[in-house]
Parts: structure tokens; sequence; C-alpha cells
């Protein structure tokens, strides 16, 4: 569906800001077609290089890929909100609405924009993410365990975008925070452990006194979940799949519980239960829940949970693409939200998938959060 609506938006592009501009004919049909062709470099990478989860190319030609890709989406997007603003102006003054419908100097100018812009969110996209701090006050949280530190990592994404360097990057400024517990909430690599063991080795350098946990993210399903949860196991990696764990510090304890993806459906896999995750944890304890996708919190607010750790949306991406984003997430696309009794903190995630490798006004992050007693 994302797929035909790009290629629309390509169609529009050429229609609407190529086709008026003042070049020879034999450009506007290059440019049209390298337009096209953006909006298709998935199929193509995929067919030949790796796969659309994992494509298996240099991080120069992701990042150009990416580039053109979203130079053709927010030339899109600038064009259609310039013809919009330009049948209303025709309607009250008619010169200038003319004139944002036919100038070609103003199309021009737009494309110009829409690279420039699509340049600096492919920049912002692979930089190594800064430190966000959140407090949070637990519900019956007990008093000794007033300032406990969770650093929450997602959406690492460990690819040929973001290899090991990067990774080894995320883990310094994770480990100078000096957390309580380490939490990763899914989607950490694309592709085989083959591909990335190089890139994930640095993930071994990870350490905190309550230990490092982890969940499974949409992208674990995509290539080799088996092998890829026996290897977070040897990188020292504790897993959660629909299961808890108890921890404790100076006699205090609250519960953590993590939930599989629901990407498990086609893979034959166990899908997300927050029933057998709460399973059995001790009545009147605060639990926190590590949950990939924001759209699991209802459930796990109605089981009692006092906080969920989710990523999945990038934070929508770019500035004004993240409403679309929000609503097909529940709502849910970054930040903290209060659900029922439970809160709810939405990570920008710290990296990206690699077949859209753009950021704009939505910054990455590697959160800390700490928790509060009433």
């Amino acid at each position: 569906m994302f797929q035909v609506a790009a290629l629309c938006l390509a169609l529009y592009v050429a229609w609407r800001l190529i086709k008026p501009l003042k070049l020879r004919p034999w450009i506007k049909y290059l440019l049209s077609t390298l337009a096209l062709a953006a909006t298709l470099h998935h199929y193509t990478v995929a067919l030949f290089w790796g796969t659309r989860a994992s494509p298996e190319i240099p991080a120069a030609l992701i990042m150009v890929l990416g580039w053109a890709f979203g130079s053709v989406l927010l030339a899109a997007s600038l064009t259609l909100f310039t013809d919009l603003t330009g049948l209303l102006m025709r309607v009250l003054y008619k010169p200038l609405g003319l004139v944002m419908l036919r100038s070609p100097t103003l199309r021009a100018a737009l494309g110009i924009t829409a690279l420039s812009l699509s340049a600096l969110a492919v920049w912002q996209a692979v930089q190594v993410p800064e430190v966000k701090t959140v407090e949070v006050t637990i519900k019956d949280l007990p008093p000794d365990l007033d300032g406990f530190r969770i650093v929450q990592l997602t959406d690492l994404h460990a690819s040929r975008l973001l290899q090991g360097p990067w990774i080894e990057a995320i883990v310094e400024k994770t480990q100078a925070l000096n957390p309580d517990l380490i939490a990763i909430t899914g989607d950490l690599v694309d592709g085989t452990v083959d591909a990335r063991r190089d890139d994930v080795a640095p993930l071994h350098a990870l350490s905190a006194p309550q230990g490092v946990w982890v969940i499974a993210g949409n992208h674990e399903y995509y290539t080799q979940y088996q092998p890829w949860i026996a290897h977070f196991k040897s990188l020292g990696l504790r897993l959660l799949l629909n299961e808890h764990s108890i921890i404790q510090r100076n006699g205090a304890a609250f519960a953590l519980a993590g939930i599989t993806d629901k990407s498990a459906a086609v893979h034959g896999q166990p899908m997300p239960d927050v029933g057998a995750a709460v399973a059995g944890i001790p009545a009147g304890m605060p639990i926190i829940m590590l949950g990939h996708r924001p759209d699991t919190a209802k459930t796990s607010a109605a089981a009692g949970v006092a906080l969920q750790l989710s990523g999945h949306t990038h934070g929508g991406h770019i500035l004004g693409m993240h409403k679309i984003v929000q609503m097909a997430n529940d709502g849910y696309v970054g930040g903290l939200y209060q659900v029922g009794n439970m809160q709810l903190y939405v990570s920008y995630g710290a990296g990206l998938w690699a077949g859209f490798p753009l950021r704009l006004g939505r910054a990455s992050e590697i959160t800390l959060i700490t928790l509060r007693a009433p």
C-alpha cells in the first residue's frame, strides 16, 4: 500500500513539478524517470542485493537512495500544498493564485527545497543519538527504588547503514549513564546472523547491575528469528518473551515483563501474550512492560501494568508525516502518554530501517528513564 502511494506521488511530481519547468523535454523525461525509479528502489534492491528488510549494499548507496526517495516524497508534499493554496488564492486573488499554480520558477524552488531537506533528513538519520531524560512516577513503587535508572534502547536496526562503529558509539553513551538496568525494546537487527555478527558484537559490552533485557520487535522475525534469539543470549542479553523477571534492590522489587511481536503470526512463533507475561507476579507489585509496538498499551493497562516502554514508530520520521504514523499506531507516536491507570513511553528510537533513512524534526534518542516513588 505504501509503495502504491509513493508511486502515485512520483507521478504527481512528474506532472505538477517537473513538467512546468523550463527545461528541454528529454531532461524532463529523465527527471520523471528518476523520480519513478526512486520510489521503486526497494524492489530493485531486494531483487539483486538482499531483501527489503536488509539491503546488502554500501552505506553510501543506501543514503543516496534514501535521499532520492525522500526528495520525491517531500517534493510531492510541497507541490500539493502549493497547488491547494494556489486554488484557494485563485478565488481570493486570481493573479497570485495563477502564479502559485503556473510559475516555473516557483516549481524549481520547490524542487530545490525538497532536495535540500531530504539531504538534511538523511544526515540526521545516521547521527549517533543524544540522551533524552524522562522521569516517571510509578504507582506503588517502593521508596527504596526511587531514583532507579533504566536506559531504554530501541530500534537500533544494525545494518549496512548503521554498522558496528555506530553500535559501539551507542554502547559507550549508554554505559556512561551508569544505569541500574538496560531495556532494549526490539528491532535490534536487519539481516542474518552471519551478515550482522560483527555489527552487533559491541552489544556484548552492555552491562548494568540489574541486567540487560531484550524483547523481539517485528524485524527480528524477518530474517532468522531463532538463530538471532540464540545469538542475543550469547551476547549476554536476557530475553523476555511473554514472561517476566523480578528485579530486586535493597529488599524492594518490581516486575519486569516482556512480550513478543505480532509479526510472529506468519512465522509460526508465539504471539504476544500480556496475560502470560504477567502471570504469577505478586499482587500489588509494580509491573514495567516491554512491548515493541505501542498499540499493545491498552491490553497492558488492563492487566495492571504501571509503565510500558515501546518503540517501533521512529517518532514518525518526518514532522508532519508523524501524524500518519500516529494514526497507524493507535494514536501513539512518541513521548509519554497516560493510558488508563498506566503510563506509556514511546521512544523515537536510536536507529531506523535502511529502507527509509530519513529523520526531519523527529530526532533519534537514547532514553534515560528515572523511576520515582509517589
